[in-house]
């Protein structure tokens, strides 16, 4: 038997970060929102454990570790000692998410693995249970089983859904250069030391949201990270820079970057917006959200 999950990318339409708790993590008020990139996981019956990844030609094999430290091997080891059992089953991965960009495409690998070694194993594990493991494992991976836009709050793990009946069009730029979530957010630190304890809030996304109106939603667009993120990649301003000059409705870095978004006012401005990218930059993806989250696409 085999079971493949497909699990999305996420994108930050709202991130509002305060200065760190005792804990060290971040308090975060953000909007996710699922966009069709997607990775998918395929788990398969087996005697013991073995994972494979296969990304496309423009994400570097070497950034994705394979060799006991990726979260996958992390959610396979969690899900198993929350119910006792062994881990055993061969995993593959493709990959369509960019690696280190912003985009939480290992924490997509993860609530999809969470899913699919659930079925596999037949363990049929509660959501509340399966959102608590993926919380343990990372900010973003509770979101990427729940997917759609929600609200996030604590440090990201705690999701609500949010009414998004819209359909919004997005031009992705990966970096080949990856930018540590990390450094970005100690970057922060020392660029903002007089960072507020409670993150700016979210209610002028969510008005916007409601609209269904992308130039409304594009001037309410909002990340806290960004100044730092472009403190430590200049460049990514030339990027956003050109990207709206292009005819962006507005351009935005993804998360902790280094990837780059461009919000459209529909498919054929995103389509137009991508071409233009294309002159000068390799990799230029066009895609819509929101999107489901960690989803069953193969049972055999």
């Amino acid at each position: 038997m085999s079971i493949t999950v497909r699990a999305p990318a996420k994108i930050n339409l709202h991130l509002g970060v305060g200065a760190p708790r005792a804990d060290g993590f971040h308090p975060l008020v953000t909007v996710y929102q699922a966009v069709g990139l997607c990775d998918d996981v395929t788990a398969a019956e087996s005697p013991g454990w073995t994972l494979g990844v296969t990304v496309p030609d423009w994400i570097d094999p070497d950034a994705v570790p394979v060799t006991g430290a990726n979260i996958v091997d992390r959610a396979a080891r969690l899900l198993a000692d929350h119910h006792g059992v062994e881990v055993h089953a061969s995993v593959s991965v493709i990959k369509s998410i960019p690696v280190a960009g912003g985009m939480a495409g290992g924490s997509a690998d993860a609530a999809a693995a969470l899913v699919a070694l659930d079925r596999l194993w037949g363990l049929e594990t509660t959501d509340d249970d399966l959102l608590a493991l993926a919380a343990e494992l990372g900010s973003d991976v509770p979101f990427a089983l729940v997917g759609g836009t929600a609200l996030g709050t604590g440090r990201g793990e705690l999701v609500e859904p949010v009414a998004d009946p819209a359909t919004w069009w997005w031009v992705v730029v990966p970096s080949d250069q990856g930018l540590s979530t990390p450094a970005v957010y100690r970057r922060f630190d020392e660029l903002s030391p007089d960072a507020p304890e409670e993150p700016a809030d979210a209610r002028a996304l969510l008005l916007a949201l409601a609209t269904g109106d992308p130039v409304i939603l594009a001037g309410a667009l909002h990340n806290d990270l960004e100044s730092a993120a472009l403190d430590l990649r200049p460049d990514l301003a030339d990027l956003l820079e050109l990207g709206e000059a292009s005819g962006a409705l507005r351009g935005l870095v993804s998360g902790s970057g280094p990837t780059c978004l461009f919000l459209a006012e529909d498919a054929d401005a995103a389509r137009e917006v991508a071409a233009r990218l294309s002159e000068s930059r390799s990799v230029v993806l066009v895609t819509n959200g929101p999107v489901a989250g960690a989803h069953v696409v193969t049972y055999a």
